[in-house]
């Protein structure tokens, strides 16, 4: 526990938003307490706990909450669920209870895999798999890593779950059976960690985890790409059709889209290769970025910001000439 609370990643990413004094404060505070965190525990125990507790906090609580407002006001969630009442979870508690031991007990088992990848890397490596010093990565390198992982995501995701989940072998009838057993409705989001542990681990653990092992990030960076993808899964499981953002509110209808249609198409996480691929079931990734563009009126304020600066650049000229105007009337009456 103490580790978790130990863990001060969002403070040094929230602190570019606050005023300069403060930011220096908390980018301070930031190092002593992680200086504090690597120097007194080891590089393994703060991967695994970080994870976990990111994933406890940003998908199993959400998950549980989100279930409770589906079965609890059913009339009210399936107003804001893709597919309206079909998608809205089965009010039966040993069913429910069942879902929930397959996902922690799945949880529990993805961060056994990791402690087990990350002990045999550490001995054959003879260092952390993750470096965690008391160094602070770069934002630019952060940025570039971060991006990696993510094209990285993208393809191992895309073909793993269209050619080993989607065929014909015994892998994708285990995740026709566990992961999409409701058809013509919309996923929720403890159906993140319900699947059967062999093509749950192959479409959720290893899309993620192997690019990191290949680039061997700072630990941190590794903390925020678990934090931001935890975060676009819970949501995009989520089947609600109010999920905020322009990039977003689009994966979160594909991803519904392809439950609905029994894994038909949309495999990727962001939809970029199943719309070069032809495999997108519903509206593509760019009509998804069009319609939430519009929806988000992006078109007319990006219109009013350009009159505005316009205005702004007018005012300055016209201010410009005005005070040419009195300083040349001046002279010429001096």
């Amino acid at each position: 526990m103490d580790v978790i609370l130990s863990l001060p990643i969002m403070s040094y990413f929230a602190a570019p938003m606050l005023s300069s004094w403060s930011t220096s404060l908390n980018l301070l505070f930031f190092y002593m307490t992680w200086s504090t965190l690597v120097l007194s525990h080891s590089p393994l125990k703060i991967e695994l706990i970080g994870t976990l507790a990111a994933r406890l906090v940003f998908w199993l609580v959400p998950s549980l909450l989100f279930l409770l407002f589906d079965t609890g006001v059913p009339s009210l969630a399936e107003s804001i669920k893709f597919y309206g009442s079909s998608s809205i979870p089965r009010r039966h508690a040993a069913s429910l209870g069942r879902q929930a031991f397959l996902a922690i007990f799945n949880l529990a088992l993805f961060t056994a895999l990791q402690a087990g990848i990350s002990i045999t890397a550490t001995s054959l490596l003879n260092r952390p798999l993750f470096k965690t010093s008391t160094t602070l990565p770069l934002p630019w390198q952060i940025i570039k890593q971060i991006l990696t992982l993510y094209t990285a995501r993208e393809i191992l995701t895309y073909y793993i779950h269209r050619h080993v989940l989607h065929s014909r072998g015994t892998i994708a009838k285990l995740h026709a059976q566990y992961g999409h057993p409701r058809k013509g409705s919309a996923p929720y989001s403890l159906m993140l960690y319900t699947d059967h542990p062999l093509p749950l681990i192959l479409n959720r653990l290893l899309p993620m985890y192997l690019p990191s092992l290949v680039i061997r990030p700072h630990l941190l960076t590794y903390f925020l790409f678990t934090l931001l993808t935890t975060i676009e899964e819970t949501l995009s499981m989520s089947g609600y059709s109010v999920v905020p953002g322009i990039i977003m509110g689009g994966i979160a209808r594909r991803t519904a889209t392809h439950y609905a249609s029994g894994g038909r198409g949309n495999y990727g996480a962001w939809g970029l290769l199943d719309w070069i691929n032809g495999t997108s079931v519903g509206k593509d990734v760019i009509e998804d970025i069009h319609d939430e563009a519009e929806k988000h009126q992006v078109k007319g304020r990006g219109e009013k910001a350009v009159n505005d600066t316009g205005n702004l650049v007018q005012d300055g000229i016209d201010n410009l000439k005005r005070s040419r105007k009195t300083r040349k009337k001046r002279s010429d009456n001096e």
